[in-house]
């Protein structure tokens, strides 16, 4: 049986609002053939290395899915119909595990996207039940394969999730804080940033560490999976396992030292700088990085000359939310008077305190960072 995303070599990769562009960019970079930004994705063409290269480096992507049918849905009825004649042994074996999630456009007819993906599963279990009497369990958290389905207007597209999981989970976190920055949030401030390593970069409220690992891994040139132990495209049927190998082993060649004392960060929490520090030397060259526990007023130097980049306590972050308009202030004010000829980036979590920082914005960006509809504003300090 020929697939979608076989005759026509074309893939969806789902990304963060606000982020459409800078992804089909970074997609383009990585080998990808006419990258098209849509609503909270990309669509993009690729031949089998560089769909194993956007899964392995891409560091603003969520996911890519690869189209496996699409048809007309009206009703779940339909969904089901289609779900049970793919031939799903192609992708998944019943010892295996899986599990489906389920998008929709505002112009679906199908409104609950929940009982589509029962839909789904049901034609799934039962292709299985019918062809073998046996068929593949669910695994909601840590299937071997992830299905979509995704409905759009009187259309629905089924398709294999590629990258096997979100890939904003690098892997590298296994040590947290409260309310915890996501992977490609923080890729995409550092994007934004531009930042190339001409100046010192220095996080003054790190938390777990998501921005100095994030910076470690770009300036290093360390894919964005390199820890990641298996991605979805190994299961489809067309896989070539040598030549992910090669693509793989390429990249991490690649792979170049980061000089001391040009990425540092501190944090108040004691807890939060030791978090920083398991989390960013599971990585190579983690353990240049600078970590210290300090309140940013502490730093007696300052940070003139650097690109200051943080991500500062908000409202669900803190247990005083009174205290909060404070810091925003204080911290304005250290960026004033000891950051003079710096340039920092700052994410706000709840997007109008902005104004409690008391600097003029170069720009602001909207980016989500999960349920947050949160800023990225820009300041030039003179």
């Amino acid at each position: 049986m020929s697939y979608l995303y076989q005759q026509e070599n074309r893939y969806f990769a789902q990304v963060a609002p606000g982020l459409e562009d800078a992804a089909a960019a970074e997609l383009t970079a990585l080998g990808a053939d006419a990258a098209t930004p849509q609503l909270m994705g990309v669509a993009f063409g690729a031949d089998q290395a560089s769909l194993y290269r956007c899964n392995l480096e891409s560091r603003l992507v969520s996911r890519i899915l690869a189209p496996l049918v699409a048809f007309p849905c009206q009703s779940e009825n339909d969904l089901y119909r289609q779900a049970a004649e793919l031939q799903w042994t192609d992708f998944l074996k019943p010892h295996q595990t899986f599990a489906i999630y389920a998008t929709r456009s505002k112009e679906s007819p199908i409104r609950h996207t929940g009982y589509s993906a029962l839909k789904l599963k049901d034609g799934v279990a039962d292709f299985f039940q019918n062809m073998r009497k046996q068929r593949p369990n669910v695994d909601k958290h840590t299937p071997d394969v992830w299905i979509n389905v995704h409905m759009d207007q009187r259309q629905a597209t089924i398709s294999i999730d590629t990258s096997g999981g979100s890939l904003h989970k690098r892997g590298y976190r296994q040590k947290s804080v409260a309310a915890p920055m996501q992977e490609t949030v923080a890729a995409a401030i550092l994007h934004f940033s531009r930042w190339d390593g001409t100046h010192p970069l220095y996080d003054p409220m790190c938390g777990s560490g998501t921005l100095l690992t994030e910076a470690l891994m770009r300036h290093c040139k360390i894919p964005a999976g390199f820890l990641r132990k298996r991605f979805g495209f190994e299961n489809l049927p067309d896989h070539d396992p040598l030549l992910w190998q090669r693509t793989k082993t390429a990249t991490e060649r690649r792979i170049t030292p980061l000089p001391p004392g040009l990425i540092s960060g501190s944090d108040q929490s004691a807890t939060a700088v030791a978090a920083a520090r398991a989390n960013s030397r599971i990585l190579p060259f983690g353990n240049r990085i600078t970590l210290r526990q300090n309140r940013f007023q502490q730093l007696g130097r300052g940070l003139p000359g650097h690109l200051v980049v943080c991500n500062p306590p908000y409202g669900i972050r803190l247990e005083n939310r009174a205290s909060v308009a404070g810091l925003y202030s204080a911290f304005g004010d250290f960026l004033k008077q000891k950051c003079r000829g710096s340039t920092a980036y700052v994410y706000f979590g709840e997007h109008h305190m902005v104004k409690h920082l008391g600097l003029k914005p170069a720009w602001k960006k909207p980016i989500k960072n999960g349920g947050l509809d949160g800023r990225l504003v820009k300041y030039d300090v003179y």
